[in-house]
């Protein structure tokens, strides 16, 4: 009789809607990507919108009856700045596609450079400074991270064939480019000056440098 008065033990009972909480906060934090890292790629996906809808028709670029000898050196010169400041966006298309085809033709040095701003990305840049890079059983620092990171960077680039790839395509781009806005003239050219003031493919580098820090979220301005 004394055992059915008894109360039973009450058991504590813990929150189901706060774990639940706290698991999907730890499994984003850890899976998904970062702040910074989708503000970065938003950022260049814009970029590159905004570029290619300023990029003027390829007929124009290579219309044959728009092609003359420059009258000297200065001319040349003159003929290349105005024809960059219009065909700015096919000409970077054209060195980004000589980049390319010398990468792919070499997969070797695709492969290294792919693996090396990889590692970049998510192992510096864009990794949150919490918790720290552990590495085959050991833990790194942000300083021991990037002081890898730099000397990675050095052997790939100046002790593999992918500087002598990088460089090579650089050469040969600049070539065609050059060549081709010396012998173009653009007296038939008429470009707004607003537009050639901040226009191309790199300008979201112009935009990040304005922007505030903490525009470019925790974990690349923790490191910064």
């Amino acid at each position: 009789m004394a055992s059915t008065g008894s109360s039973p033990p009450v058991l504590p009972i813990s929150n189901p809607q706060t774990n639940t909480s706290d698991s999907q906060q730890t499994i984003s934090g850890v899976v998904g990507p970062t702040p910074a890292l989708r503000s970065f790629i938003t950022r260049i996906s814009d970029t590159i919108q905004s570029s290619f809808s300023n990029r003027r028709p390829w007929s124009e670029l290579i219309d044959r009856s728009a092609f003359s000898k420059p009258d000297s050196v200065s001319d040349a010169t003159l003929r290349i700045r105005k024809n960059y400041s219009y065909f700015r966006t096919n000409y970077l298309s054209l060195l980004g596609i000589v980049l390319a085809v010398s990468l792919i033709t070499n997969p070797f040095s695709l492969l290294l450079l792919t693996a090396l701003l990889a590692a970049w990305l998510f192992l510096y840049l864009f990794r949150p400074s919490d918790p720290p890079l552990v590495l085959f059983g050991r833990q790194f620092s942000d300083r021991e991270t990037l002081g890898v990171l730099i000397i990675s960077t050095v052997v790939v680039i100046f002790l593999t064939s992918v500087g002598s790839v990088l460089v090579s395509a650089l050469m040969i781009g600049l070539a065609i480019i050059c060549t081709h806005a010396a012998f173009r003239a653009p007296e038939d050219l008429f470009l707004d000056e607003q537009e050639s003031a901040a226009t191309g493919f790199l300008s979201f580098l112009n935009a990040a440098a304005a922007a505030p820090p903490a525009a470019a979220g925790p974990a690349v301005s923790a490191r910064v």
